[in-house]
């Protein structure tokens, strides 16, 4: 178990059963969409994060990616991370049957992914050492890199997606900060280099 600076927020308290085992911390559920009508809990969840930061883990449905743009735009985005599971088939022990985008939520994952998610996302790990950051990649990179604003850019996020096991749903502003969390220029030129891109 991981002793975490930042507060969770998770969709249900499935969820926060399963990140009970593997972080430390605070945990705060949304009631799924009932965030979106209880400003007491909203309110509470700005203090947090002015308190500790916030990590935003819901599942990689378009449930998990409504909530988490909700809280993008309620609460000060300098103040929160996100973190992401990835597309795994299945449904969880508890369900007659699978969601209806026939993956797994956060509760169906286990520790060792969740806790790679959250270390992926950044977070302050007490005892940890944390390296030094690169000053982070910008829109103009992607670009250059061909992310973005070129005939083939949605294939090739797909494939960076996919080496970096992160959900298909993830948006380019949301890959961003992704990338920017997980990893450096040098290293995704590596992994676009790395991986067969679309016929030319």
């Amino acid at each position: 178990m991981i002793r975490i600076r930042e507060v969770i927020v998770v969709e249900g308290r499935y969820d926060k059963a399963a990140l009970a085992n593997v972080a430390d911390t605070v945990i705060v559920d949304t009631a799924g969409f009932g965030i979106f009508s209880d400003r007491e809990k909203l309110a509470l969840l700005r203090r947090l994060a002015r308190a500790r930061g916030l990590v935003v883990l819901t599942d990689s449905d378009g449930g998990g990616f409504l909530i988490r743009s909700f809280l993008k735009s309620a609460i000060d985005p300098g103040l929160v991370k996100h973190a992401y599971i990835p597309d795994v088939p299945g449904k969880e022990r508890r369900k007659k049957s699978p969601s209806r985008e026939g993956n797994l939520g956060v509760e169906g994952m286990s520790p060792a992914v969740l806790e790679q998610a959250l270390r992926r996302a950044g977070v302050t790990i007490e005892g940890e050492e944390r390296k030094k950051e690169a000053p982070p990649m910008t829109k103009a990179e992607l670009y250059e890199l061909g992310l973005t604003g070129r005939p083939d850019s949605a294939e090739r996020r797909r494939l960076v997606k996919k080496a970096l096991d992160l959900p298909e749903k993830l948006t380019t502003n949301g890959l961003l900060d992704v990338l920017n969390a997980l990893t450096t220029r040098e290293e995704l030129e590596k992994i676009i280099s790395s991986e067969p891109g679309p016929p030319q």
